[in-house]
């Protein structure tokens, strides 16, 4: 008898855990659907009824994503191309340097070593607000404000949570592997290149998209930190969509806030598995 009662226990919370997840995406998934509704809306009727599906009276097709990304003086199409090229390298940077040193300060571990990783750490709950003032202008001063160079920046900020992520996987790989490697002639950098990043293939793509995330979407650091005459990323684009007197176009704005958040939104959902089990092993493990 305890047996039925056990299971039919663990069946209602699996159901109503079910069921409270259900309700947790639909609510996730609400603001991302909003967005998308009112983009095909003019703007009176998204000030008006911002709940209210299109009618034929307030449906304006695609005119909206035609005026967001006509709108102002700074093309759109450079402003996609600015953040696809901040995006990419400073990803690329974050991936190859981070774990890099998250190996280093695992293998090696001496007091400098566990100093810069509690360091890394320390780094993940630092308030950009506290530094962003001296970092504007340290970056004029060392010529970082520009889309080539801010991806060095970015690196400074996104160090903290790839290390952490990188080290705890780290200390999951058995240290006879890389023996082997050595004993076979690989030197540190062979060691590391191809024995150990093959291995930590799903925490690379978890921080990834962890990073991604972050530097598409990021405002703030690009607004003080770019050129704006110059360069603009989308979500900078996205804050100068304004007509005369302050006058807010909102259908173009939400036509652009939907096209910034569709190539993460489908990067995440192809990639979510990753994620999920790359967070794990870098967090628990070791």
């Amino acid at each position: 008898m305890p047996q039925p009662k056990q299971h039919n226990r663990t069946r209602n919370v699996n159901s109503l855990l079910t069921v409270l997840f259900i309700v947790l995406s639909v609510l996730w998934m609400f603001p991302i659907v909003l967005v998308l509704i009112n983009s095909f809306k003019d703007s009176g009727a998204i000030a008006l009824t911002p709940f209210d599906l299109p009618t034929e009276q307030t449906f304006v097709a695609m005119q909206n994503y035609i005026t967001g990304m006509n709108n102002g003086n700074f093309p759109f199409y450079m402003s996609v191309l600015y953040s696809t090229l901040i995006t990419v390298l400073s990803v690329a940077l974050i991936l190859l340097c981070t774990s890099m040193a998250a190996w280093y300060i695992n293998r090696v571990d001496t007091l400098w070593c566990r100093l810069i990783y509690y360091l890394c750490i320390f780094s993940m709950v630092v308030p950009f607000q506290m530094v962003m003032f001296t970092l504007s202008k340290t970056a004029d001063n060392l010529g970082l404000n520009t889309p080539w160079t801010i991806p060095i920046i970015y690196l400074g900020f996104g160090a903290g949570l790839a290390v952490f992520l990188f080290s705890g996987f780290i200390k999951s790989i058995p240290q006879e592997i890389e023996e082997a490697a050595n004993i076979d002639g690989c030197n540190p950098l062979q060691t590391f290149f191809l024995v150990d990043m093959p291995v930590m293939r799903s925490t690379y793509i978890s921080v990834a998209i962890l990073e991604i995330m972050w530097v598409w979407n990021d405002y703030l650091l690009p607004y003080l930190v770019l050129d704006r005459t110059r360069f603009m990323t989308i979500p900078i684009h996205i804050q100068f969509l304004q007509g005369s007197f302050g006058r807010v176009d909102y259908g173009a704005t939400m036509a652009m806030i939907m096209m910034c958040l569709l190539p993460v939104v489908i990067i995440y959902i192809a990639c979510q598995k990753h994620i999920i089990k790359g967070v794990l092993s870098g967090a628990v493990k070791g």
